[in-house]
């Protein structure tokens, strides 16, 4: 038996080189996202392609993507071609990336003169062209509309950057300073996580760090065996509808699952799912199988670690050709949509397995981007999130997504966007009433406005704004959000949940309210005590808690906030139109 000590110890320092090389390339990046978001992933692979270790603010959609894009540059770039201080990239989403703004960036670990091990980063960079300023393209009907496209390349050597890669990459941006500011972080990064993994084939020597590896791989992969042998066996179906694909406003999308359950293991396959579209509505396979993996893990212990062993016990099937496992030329930009609905489907077979762990469905992240409308060109790269579905004997988080990325939540603060971008954020709230009724009320969506101060492009990319998370059990479903642009006169104009570039005047507002979490259970069984709650926290208003939960009169609720506040119903401060609940 390995000496378990020891072993914790290895795991925590691999996590932590992953992690410091994360926190590098936010404090060394150029693009205002990545540097107040803290939007950046790092990981340790090795050589066979195993996911080892991710930082801890990493989204399983990111490191899935280094994982699963790994093996594709070792396929055009053998092992025996490097050597130390090269550094490559890619993102090519159909060799495993995400799409054209997000590179991945790797180098390579010497052991004994071979590549034993990959040190890798990961960000979306602020722009490599396509239709609109930031990579969002929601229009795009083939992935040449979304930007430069890298396939596996040599980025670095010990001397620095490639010149003719850094050509390339400064003529296919609108903000070439900020490109390369970002690029020379993302290298940054992994040269401190290789530095510390130097140090651990130091400490350990090159044949006890690889077996600690692999006893750490082993120990996470009986682990995730045991907490499925804990689950139902049998096999459950659910599906999830795709709004629409911005091209035919009306026309929805499916995602299919059937969630396969025994023998120490889960069987997911996505069979049934509608057909890749000239849309951005598909993903790769990379970004599908984290959003499948990282459902599954949620019903589980949440101790597991993540890293490859986990992989090992959940057989993710994605039909080539699918929403899900996009081919070229189809556009895969717009991953969150589909690989969302694909969480939000294994998300309600699982929880038709293990009802005492049931999700409603979420309100989820609406993308956006804020750009100038020609040179010098500034960007602002944004999302804001939806409302949690209610979980048994919970109510939903409020505006929280279910974990953006699948692993993770970052919005960066309103402080530094305006001191970076000639725009004003005149306000940040919870929506009142927006959280589906039940008997556990889902999360309530937010609403945040943008003054602008100068000329801008709008771009959106947003679902679930058509088509309401449905409750679950008897639950109501959350209120639908949108995208809006409130003129100089103070009309309110609602704007399509996906659209590319439209021209917002200075003076004018955009406004971003996202959709509610879903109920689970009849709302006539909800705590009176917790609808009391609500409402002296203002997240239901009066007229909320008598339409959707039967709460009695008026009078009874100024009486029943009495005994809570001292104070009759004054203390719900009305929704001011045009943002009066229900929506501009």
């Amino acid at each position: 038996m390995p000496d378990l000590l020891t072993a914790e110890v290895l795991r925590n320092a691999l996590v932590v080189a992953a992690e410091e090389a994360s926190i590098v390339v936010v404090r060394s990046a150029y693009s205002t996202f990545i540097v107040e978001g803290s939007d950046a992933s790092a990981a340790v692979l090795d050589a066979r392609g195993r996911l080892i270790a991710q930082s801890m603010a990493t989204t399983l959609m990111n490191s899935m993507a280094l994982k699963v894009a790994l093996p594709e540059l070792l396929k055009d770039i053998p092992p025996d071609r490097m050597s130390p201080g090269d550094v490559y990239v890619l993102n090519d989403a159909y060799r495993g990336g995400v799409h054209t703004n997000d590179l991945l960036v790797y180098r390579p670990v010497f052991v004994g003169g071979t590549p034993a091990y990959f040190t890798a980063t990961m960000i979306h960079v602020s722009d490599l062209g396509g239709l609109s300023a930031g990579g969002m393209a929601p229009l795009a009907t083939d992935i040449f509309l979304e930007g430069l496209q890298l396939p596996p390349v040599r980025l670095a050597t010990e001397q620095g950057l490639d010149p003719t890669v850094e050509a390339i990459l400064r003529a296919n941006s609108r903000t070439p300073d900020k490109v390369m500011g970002d690029v020379r972080a993302l290298v940054a990064g992994t040269a401190v996580a290789a530095a510390r993994l130097e140090t651990l084939v130091g400490e350990y020597g090159a044949e006890g760090l690889s077996a600690g590896v692999d006893d750490y791989l082993d120990y996470t992969e009986a682990r995730t065996r045991a907490a499925l042998a804990e689950l139902p066996v049998g096999r459950f179906e659910a599906a999830y509808p795709i709004d629409d694909d911005g091209i035919n406003p009306e026309k929805s999308h499916e995602i299919r699952v059937a969630v396969t359950l025994g023998d120490e293991r889960a069987v997911l396959d996505f069979a049934g799912t509608g057909p890749q579209v000239p849309a951005a509505i598909n993903a790769s396979a990379s970004q599908s199988l984290a959003a499948a993996v990282f459902a599954v893990r949620c019903f589980l212990d949440p101790t597991i670690p993540m890293n490859d062993g986990c992989l090992r016990a959940i057989d993710v099937r994605l039909p080539e050709g699918s929403l899900l496992n996009a081919r070229s030329p189809y556009p895969c930009g717009g991953r969150y949509v589909p690989i969302y609905a694909a969480m939000e489907a294994v998300f309600q077979a699982m929880s038709d397995a293990v009802p005492e762990r049931a999700i409603a469905p979420s309100g989820i992240l609406q993308p956006f981007s804020i750009a100038a409308v020609g040179a010098p060109y500034w960007i602002h790269l944004s999302y804001d999130f939806g409302g949690v579905g209610a979980r048994r004997g919970l109510d939903g988080p409020d505006a929280t997504g279910v974990h953006f990325g699948i692993g993770r939540n970052s919005v960066p603060q309103a402080e530094p966007v305006e001191s970076r971008c000639p725009l004003i954020v005149e306000s940040v709230e919870t929506i009142p009433d927006s959280g589906g009724p039940g008997r556990f009320r889902g999360g309530l969506g937010s609403r945040t406005v943008y003054r602008f101060l100068a000329d801008c492009h709008v771009t959106t990319r947003g679902d679930r704004l058509r088509l309401p998370p449905p409750g679950r059990d008897g639950g109501q479903p959350g209120r639908l959000g949108g995208f809006f642009k409130r003129h100089l006169d103070g009309t309110v104009e609602r704007l399509a949940s996906k659209v590319n570039n439209v021209r917002f005047a200075a003076g004018e507002a955009f406004i971003v309210e996202t959709t509610g979490g879903a109920g689970l259970g009849p709302p006539s069984e909800r705590d009176p005590e917790a609808i009391l709650a609500d409402l002296e926290a203002g997240r239901v208003t009066p007229r909320g808690a008598a339409e959707d939960y039967g709460f009695g009169a008026q009078s009874s609720i100024k009486s029943a906030g009495s005994k809570l506040t001292g104070k009759g119903d004054d203390r719900v401060t009305p929704v001011p139109a045009p943002y009066a609940v229900g929506g501009p």
